[in-house]
């Protein structure tokens, strides 16, 4: 029996680790050694495609002509490229400072010199200043998926905003104009540049996002009016993505349940930009809209989840009919953290980030849906994993999809292990992807297991109302779901019933610490950045409005609803062997959480680990701890299922 808890540093992590497989380091190796595309970015007229680059620890900007066989520029070391409404200059951020270069690379000027945090520069329509969302001398920044700064003495003192702020893109005269108590998250100029739209809450920022509003707010002020916005709309759940109507008269944006901050879906809605009601143009919608970009005065182009494939549609907006443009088995929804897809000014020629488990990932640029592939920096890298297949069944009554990944050099004759795999959020998906070096299970299958990904509800992809089915029910319909799918599989693949495991990060590490309290049927379990208490909860992590919507009250208004939810309520029901592991500072779900389950499996005398992983966050941004979790979470599932 495990009984390990591991507070320490990197050596004696790796000293502590079992003999692994030879062949996870190789595979491992290979996916490092992946190009990924973040950032990405067309050119007003479609013409060349920006992109960002990890590259030796750093980021690193490059330029493309849209033809494959054009050749890339090396911009310089940076992020957030953006191209000016003419294509001559990108504005892009590097060492927490904005800069303008020539987009032939030539010319660059570093046009600030803050301290604090900056984000997000987006040109006004006549290219003569660039606004950014800047944190004055703010520690840190990033949002609440890095790590927590450590506090000491007195807490929940200083609290730094995002504020919306112009740069002139010549002479780097700044000014900021939103006002100190109110935290910008995202924002659009309009079409004469004369008003922004932006979705504000007062700070702290990580935290009040999910009680955002709606506000315009003139660019120029007056002195007297510095700081002026005025409140549009109040919305019953999150918005993101405010857009402007090419006659400035309306305004676009997406409102559902969001467990996640960038993680967009939910359903499209406008408003006038004088305020009023809302309207709803995607009501029960069997699909999840992640973005949304005007093409013409009443159509919209939006990217949407719909059934495990990204989707790419346009809404009449006078009609509310939809045109179907792509669909994949791939993950291209644009804007907030998946920023895959990018759309230039005619509204029909666009940029996209194309991978699946079959296909590392490129870059693909031209009209939609007849994109040509114009980079090829991963041609050497070939899938290490079986082959994927969508599987769909029914539970409840109601249509669930997940995806159903193959042993590699599958033999029909035999029966296999196989590990579901839950995803977080709960507002998420699983989908087609090349495996990274994160928490990715993906690698089982090289190992020769079978691996799950269930979309339960909570999910995007099957419209609002799935969404928001688990409201008030954590862990009981979700649960349900999952344990329908695994039947499902039973049924059509050769897998051994008693060689079942269970894993997943953030809330799939709550939905594993809650699965292995409520069945015996997993031979053992993973739990990334798990949650074992609510209650407890509530008081411990940095985000806690993100439970309101789902718990419909506070903990102190009504603790029942979380304690029924709650995994140590039934931890003594618990037989699994359970790997444990977190971030030291990791402030969505706090290692207090994963320390309180491996004590209760300790002392309950069921097999467990538990590793804290020094200075990382929700996210783990060291490539050695991503390494050496996906090591042991292998060895372990290696344990008890081989």
């Amino acid at each position: 029996m495990k009984k390990t808890i591991l507070f320490c540093l990197l050596p004696f992590l790796a000293a502590a680790q079992p003999q692994a497989d030879p062949r996870i380091g190789a595979i491992l190796n290979d996916l490092s050694a992946t190009h990924n595309f973040e950032d990405l970015a067309i050119s007003p007229d479609g013409s060349r495609v920006a992109w960002v680059e990890p590259e030796s620890g750093t980021l690193t900007i490059f330029v493309k002509g849209a033809a494959p066989q054009s050749k890339t520029e090396r911009i310089g070391e940076g992020r957030s490229p953006a191209w000016s409404p003419d294509g001559k200059r990108i504005a892009y951020l590097s060492e927490g400072q904005l800069h303008v270069v020539g987009a032939n690379g030539k010319g660059a000027k570093k046009l600030t010199s803050l301290t604090g945090f900056v984000t997000d520069p987006e040109w006004s329509p006549d290219g003569t200043r660039i606004a950014i969302l800047y944190a004055a001398n703010a520690p840190g920044g990033g949002g609440p998926l890095n790590a927590e700064p450590v506090e000491t003495g007195v807490i929940g003192g200083a609290i730094y905003n995002q504020r919306l702020t112009i740069v002139d893109a010549n002479s780097g005269a700044m000014k900021q104009i939103s006002p100190a108590d109110l935290n910008i998250y995202e924002y659009n100029w309009s079409p004469d540049g004369r008003t922004f739209v932006m979705t504000a809450a007062p700070g702290p920022g990580d935290n009040n996002w999910w009680v955002a509003q709606l506000y315009t707010m003139p660019v120029d002020l007056g002195p007297a009016d510095t700081g002026k916005m005025t409140a549009i709309y109040k919305p019953t759940l999150q918005i993101a993505m405010p857009r402007w109507s090419p006659d400035g008269s309306t305004i676009a944006f997406i409102e559902g349940l969001m467990s996640d901050e960038g993680f967009t879906g939910g359903e499209v809605y406008t408003i006038a930009a004088s305020g009023g009601n809302a309207t709803d143009h995607t009501p029960q919608r069997k699909s999840t809209p992640t973005s949304v970009t005007y093409v013409g005065p009443q159509k919209i182009l939006m990217t949407e989840i719909a059934g495990g494939e990204s989707v790419i549609t346009t809404l009449d907006l006078s009609t509310n009919q939809t045109e179907r443009l792509f669909s994949a088995a791939e993950n291209l929804h644009g804007g907030g953290n998946y920023g895959n897809f990018s759309l230039a000014s005619d509204g029909k020629t666009a940029a996209a980030v194309q991978s699946n488990w079959a296909d590392p990932p490129e870059i693909w640029a031209g009209p939609i849906g007849e994109w040509k592939k114009i980079t090829n920096e991963n041609g050497s890298h070939h899938p290490e994993w079986g082959q994927a297949k969508s599987v769909d069944w029914s539970s409840d009554g109601a249509a669930v999809q997940g995806w159903l990944l193959y042993p590699r050099d599958f033999d029909p004759s035999k029966r296999y292990p196989m590990v579901v795999s839950i995803h977080g959020g709960p507002a998420n998906w699983n989908y087609p992807h090349w495996p990274g070096a994160n928490f990715d299970l993906s690698i089982l299958s090289a190992l020769g297991y079978f691996v799950f990904y269930p979309n339960p509800r909570g999910s995007y992809g099957e419209g609002e109302p799935f969404t928001s089915a688990n409201v008030k029910d954590f862990g009981y319909g979700d649960l349900r779901d999952i344990l329908a799918g695994v039947d499902a599989v039973l049924k059509t693949a050769p897998v051994d019933p008693d060689r079942l495991g269970v894993g997943g990060w953030s809330y799939g590490g709550y939905m594993t610490m809650w699965t292995v309290t409520q069945t015996h049927r997993f031979k053992a379990a993973v739990s990334g950045a798990g949650i074992a208490d609510w209650l407890s909860y509530y008081g411990e992590n940095s985000i806690d409005q993100w439970m309101l919507p789902y718990f419909g009250a506070s903990v102190y208004d009504d603790p029942a609803v979380y304690a029924k939810s709650s995994p140590i309520t039934y931890i003594k029901n618990v037989t699994t062997p359970t790997l444990v592991v977190v971030g030291e500072r990791d402030g969505e779900c706090p290692a207090p959480q994963s320390y309180e389950f491996w004590h209760a499996l300790e002392t309950l005398h069921v097999p467990t680990e538990f590793v804290v992983y020094p200075g990382e966050g929700h996210a783990f941004r060291q490539p050695d701890h991503r390494l050496d979790v996906i090591e042991r979470t292998v060895n372990w599932f290696n344990q008890y299922l081989r």
